[in-house]
């Protein structure tokens, strides 16, 4: 009978987990199913999906190498990529389904977090409860919504199964030293304790390695583990390792592999952002003001979890320092909330392991290192949020037991609290329906965001609102002369208006405030280009190209200019043909304008045969594309090649 018993209590608790799952995966999949119908926003998501060629052109050898050598948008993420990748190479560049692949692992990542604390902790409600404000809070729509988010959801997917994987090798260590009895407990007062390497051990291994190659903010997983240890694995209570001076030791050795990796991927990371130009240098951002913010962003973090109001793509840093009493108030009640969390000790460990998550998994990205020029962002709280919702579940369940509040009240009331941060969430996906809708909604509700009007200029000038965007470039320079993004936008808008004077003044002022910038000489070049003051934009493409030579349309455009140009002293036809010829290198001779221009190239430079040759090659291009006017243009050069003639622009053309 008591067999009987133990496994209807088996099918019970299966059923009743199936059951929550369910649950759980069909109320996230509701309140954030209409990402799928979304665009992608003009932030971040151009570089990493719609104007990235690499991505877009799905998987491929070459792009598993770029993948794992680049450290483009300041970060190694490999396997970050990879999944772009795949997603064009199943559903093409359709954004929808982007969104919906992140909703996919989202969901995945609520599962497991559910699965994971219901197996270590033995408790079922409060783990379901956890499990569910992770799913729903409105904190975490960032992480879903944004296409570019791809690397923090696929990284915690990595991070979930991690934590499964050392929980059965925790759980297997500890199953083993209950079977050897007192001899093995003779062994470890005798600090002989030893270390064996377990299936799941390399596989927890393993998989932080696939996280940290998905995002590096997974570097504080090894400290996670080792709270873990504590509480609720409970390794350091056993019987075995309570009386031996070596426990706590060993189970930091352990963790020394993970270590290794967490050290690797940092400097990795480190020199990436630094080389892209994302790490903020020491002397602009001195550390009391860095120290400030981060001690601000940690409370104001929690804030936003018990009141999600306000949320924002985008949380400048201040231009201004922090009061010094907001800066001490943060102090003191970081310093009272973490002696409240140290006080209980064994009684209540759960108080200890949830608040220092919450504090360890920040580090990262607190600003202490400062990253961009955000000072905190939704997307971060994506993980440490795990340890305050463990902090609330467990403390909330002593609570109301101590209150002899029965378990038939607790558990409505916690699914109210769900719900209730599910509909919020419900709110907060449809400011990111667009760009215009969430960057409207982030000026409202923040002050002096130069980077919200510079990208929704962006976005009303890929609209055609050209008028409305340059109100938004000119708004951002007001808040901030020196923005060089601003800069760029607004003389590259107006270089399309033809307003080329205007267009130079904010061009010539982004280069002295970067002269390094070889896109913005070769900008310059195109404006003048389409001026027709010829020699001026040879100059600004010469020096574009010798900061960066591997600028294809700058290279075919001085490459047109130096074979075609109406004067004499313009033309070199030996530099056109190198010019064009790594334009096409660089594109892959698949460029119907770049290989027409190589034609025009070679017969300016008296290889009309070569000249024909590429012509043909152009109209095959062409055809092919549909552009039958590109086609009948390069018919009619060839005519020219053949007969033995270089073409010619008209003066001033």
């Amino acid at each position: 009978m008591r067999q009987h018993g133990s496994l209807m209590d088996r099918i019970n608790q299966t059923w009743r987990t199936f059951l929550v799952c369910l649950l759980l995966g069909v109320a996230t999949l509701t309140v954030f199913w209409p990402v799928g119908r979304y665009p992608f926003i003009i932030f971040d998501d151009w570089e990493y999906v719609v104007k990235n060629p690499m991505v877009l052109r799905g998987l491929s050898w070459q792009g598993l190498e770029w993948a794992f050598t680049t450290s483009h948008s300041s970060n190694w993420h490999p396997l970050t990529w990879v999944s772009h990748m795949l997603d064009v190479q199943l559903f093409g560049p359709n954004p929808g389904w982007h969104h919906l692949v992140n909703l996919f692992f989202h969901t995945a990542n609520s599962l497991l977090l559910f699965l994971v604390l219901k197996r270590m902790t033995g408790t079922f409600w409060r783990s379901a409860l956890v499990a569910g404000l992770f799913a729903l809070h409105p904190l975490h729509v960032e992480s879903v919504a944004w296409a570019s988010e791809r690397k923090n959801v696929l990284s915690v997917f990595f991070f979930m199964l991690t934590l499964m994987a050392y929980g059965k090798y925790a759980q297997s260590k500890i199953s083993s030293l209950k079977s050897e009895g007192a001899e093995q407990r003779s062994a470890v007062r005798g600090s002989r304790f030893t270390f064996h390497v377990s299936t799941y051990y390399v596989l927890s291994l393993a998989l932080f390695a696939l996280g940290l190659m998905s995002k590096p903010m997974l570097v504080t997983l090894p400290f996670v583990l080792l709270l873990l240890d504590y509480w609720p694995l409970r390794r350091l209570s056993f019987p075995a390792l309570q009386n031996s001076s070596t426990a706590p030791l060993h189970l930091v050795l352990e963790k020394l592999p993970f270590f290794a990796l967490s050290l690797a991927s940092s400097a990795i990371t480190f020199v990436a952002q630094r080389s892209g130009g994302a790490v903020e240098s020491l002397e602009r951002v001195p550390f009391g003001a860095r120290l400030s913010n981060a001690l601000m962003a940690y409370l104001l973090y929690l804030q936003k979890m018990v009141w999600p109001s306000k949320l924002s793509i985008l949380y400048l840093r201040p231009q201004d320092h922090w009061p010094a009493w907001q800066v001490a108030l943060a102090v003191l009640l970081l310093s009272v909330i973490t002696a409240l969390a140290l006080a209980p000790g064994r009684q209540r460990p759960y108080l200890t392991v949830g608040w220092f998550w919450y504090l360890g998994t920040l580090v990262p990205v607190i600003g202490l290192v400062q990253v961009g020029n955000q000072f905190m962002a939704d997307r971060y709280t994506y993980i440490p949020l795990i340890g305050c919702f463990i902090i609330l579940a467990w403390g909330g369940w002593e609570l109301a037991s101590n209150c002899r509040i029965s378990p038939r009240l607790i558990v409505p009331v916690a699914l109210l609290i769900v719900v209730s941060a599910g509909a919020t969430t419900c709110r907060q996906v449809r400011l990111w329906r667009n760009t215009e809708a969430l960057f409207e909604h982030c000026l409202g509700i923040t002050t002096n965001n130069y980077v919200a009007h510079n990208i929704l200029g962006t976005a009303l000038r890929a609209e055609g609102r050209v008028k409305e965007a340059k109100g938004h470039f000119l708004e951002a320079l007001r808040m901030q002369p020196a923005y060089i993004a601003a800069l760029n936008n607004l003389g590259i808008m107006l270089t399309e208006q033809g307003d080329i004077d205007e267009a130079a003044f904010y061009l010539m002022e982004a280069i002295r405030l970067q002269p390094e910038r070889a896109d913005f000489y070769a900008k310059l070049g195109f404006g003048f280009d389409a001026q027709g003051r010829l020699e001026k934009a040879i100059a600004f493409y010469r020096v574009g190209l010798r900061l960066q030579p591997d600028q294809a349309e700058a290279c075919n455009n001085l490459a047109w200019i130096l074979a075609t140009g109406a004067e004499t002293r313009l033309r070199d036809g030996n530099e056109a043909v190198r010019l064009a010829e790594h334009a096409c290198d660089l594109t892959g001779y698949q460029k119907t304008i770049f290989v027409g221009t190589l034609a025009v190239a070679y017969a300016q430079a008296g290889r009309f045969s070569e000249a024909a040759s590429m012509a043909e090659k152009a109209i095959a291009l062409a055809t092919a594309a549909g552009d039958n006017g590109l086609a009948e243009k390069n018919r009619e050069l060839l005519e020219l090649y053949k007969a033995g003639k270089p073409y010619r622009a008209e003066k001033g053309k």
